[in-house]
């Protein structure tokens, strides 16, 4: 296994500048941040709060972060600033910056112009999956480049690969692996960040409503997905979700080749018998109808099956060997933050899951039935992105929630913020899932969920605790407070 250490290599670049990064706690800002230093540059940053992983991941590089925003953590007046997109007009940094035209830019425009400018830029898009899509690919060309050094790659992913310890690498070789988020880039920049990224080759895996504070409809997703399409040049290749009419439009006027994956028959790339063997995963792959190879995975979901498949069949696509993919596969560790187990107590296995949409917590609870068939499947949610805020998917939200046997549900995350005819209520979903059979309660925080569920907890349960940030805490405070009730078991993972 690789860690962060083993994959640095420094790069120096042509002008070693004090680059400040505010937002730097975010997951592609601390990637960024990351790549950044390896050319030689000096690095800052500044944000409102940091946690885990991201904060780990800056105090190993040494990066020194300044909490929280202000006008005075630019006193040292940085050459460039690369404004995060989570920063808006108001913020002391940001009207600092503008009145004294300090020179500033985006995450995204410095990644283009940094990194991916000269280089073939590999992207993985779509409303879920990217991060851990992205992880495999990255890892399946590292595995590669065992035997072909010119496929060691770099790479820029929303979180922290177990096989490499981090979130970035920087190699001088020409393919660059990055996440393409469809999050707008910044206040004076309210396009998607992935428009930046002009790939060579394209995944797109699923595409449906999100970021319900940035687009208006589906409609506006789906032009930007467009938009991300119309961008691969007729060299290139998308790799395509076959079982979803909002991709299937999104790259009907493509103008290079495009090969669907899924289940149905008519799919390029096709999925059949999967199974699950003990702790393995394994499924099959046809290739234009013909077997092309049988893959095992430590990771259980059938859109984790499907997520492999795209990274396999885009390397295919570019020249990495069937027996490196397969290997790859084989060995990936998946991501934090993502299936990922925190804690096993007396027989309670604690997991962690970044659920921002409602198809992914349906997916997440999904995996784990298949992975703990006869567990009690408790469903802790925090609604914290800005989609599950809102009503707009409320009944969807529901329904991926009547996949688990109890449901807690927290306060919506600083609903104060959300307007007032758009908010989720949280009462309602609750009551709507007690009228359906679906036992849940609702509490204002995370202690409130920790003192009321630790009691409820027995042995062979398993929680699936689901937020897009640091949930109050929640992750520490639960296995600690199961600790103290089960002393004799304090030693458990």
């Amino acid at each position: 296994m690789q860690t962060h250490t083993e994959n640095k290599q420094h790069i120096d670049s042509a002008t070693p500048r004090h680059i400040h990064l505010s937002g730097i706690c975010g997951t592609a800002m601390a990637s960024l941040a990351g790549l950044l230093q390896l050319q030689g540059h000096r690095i800052t940053g500044s944000d409102k709060a940091a946690y885990p992983p991201m904060s780990d991941l800056l105090h190993s590089l040494g990066i020194p972060v300044f909490e929280p925003y202000a006008e005075s953590n630019l006193d040292s007046r940085p050459d460039l600033v690369v404004i995060g997109n989570a920063l808006s007009r108001g913020n002391p940094e940001v009207e600092r910056i503008l009145d004294e035209r300090i020179p500033f830019t985006s995450m995204a425009a410095l990644l283009h112009e940094e990194f991916l400018r000269g280089r073939s830029p590999l992207v993985v898009a779509g409303t879920h999956g990217k991060t851990t899509t992205t992880s495999m690919l990255a890892w399946i060309y590292q595995t590669a480049a065992q035997k072909n050094p010119a496929f060691e790659p770099s790479f820029l992913i929303g979180g922290v690969a177990e096989n490499f310890h981090s979130s970035f690498q920087l190699r001088p070789t020409s393919p660059f692996i990055v996440e393409g988020d469809e999050y707008d880039t910044a206040f004076f920049d309210k396009g998607p960040k992935f428009l930046h990224y002009f790939p060579d080759a394209l995944i797109l895996t699923h595409v449906e409503f999100d970021h319900a504070d940035i687009y208006a409809d589906l409609d506006a997703v789906k032009t930007a997905f467009k938009r991300l399409v119309n961008l691969v040049p007729r060299r290139g290749r998308i790799i395509a979700y076959d079982a979803n009419e909002n991709v299937t439009d999104c790259v009907a006027r493509a103008f290079c080749p495009v090969e669907r994956y899924g289940f149905s028959d008519s799919a390029a790339w096709r999925l059949r018998n999967l199974r699950y063997e003990g702790d393995l995963m394994r499924w099959e792959v046809l290739h234009d109808g013909a077997p092309w190879v049988e893959f095992e995975m430590h990771m259980a979901g059938e859109h984790n099956a499907l997520n492999a498949t795209a990274a396999a069949a885009l390397a295919f696509g570019q020249g990495v060997a069937k027996e490196s993919i397969v290997a790859a596969l084989a060995s990936f560790q998946s991501v934090k933050r993502r299936l990922e187990v925190r804690a096993q107590i007396a027989g309670i296995t604690l997991v962690e899951d970044f659920a921002h949409h409602p198809t992914a917590i349906r997916e997440t609870l999904r995996a784990l039935r298949a992975i703990h068939p006869g567990a009690r499947l408790w469903a802790v949610l925090e609604p914290r992105s800005n989609t599950l805020r809102r009503k707009v998917l409320a009944a969807d939200l529901i329904q991926s929630l009547r996949q688990a046997d109890r449901v807690v549900l927290a306060a919506v995350y600083q609903q104060n913020r959300i307007p007032e005819d758009e908010r989720l209520h949280p009462e309602e979903v609750v009551a709507a899932l007690n009228a359906a059979g679906t036992p849940a309660e609702l509490h204002p925080d995370a202690d409130s969920i920790v003192k009321t569920l630790v009691p409820q907890l027995a042995s062979g349960d398993v929680v699936a605790i689901l937020s897009n940030g640091g949930f109050d805490g929640i992750y520490e405070k639960l296995p600690a407070r199961l600790r103290e009730r089960f002393p004799s078991n304090a030693a458990d993972k």
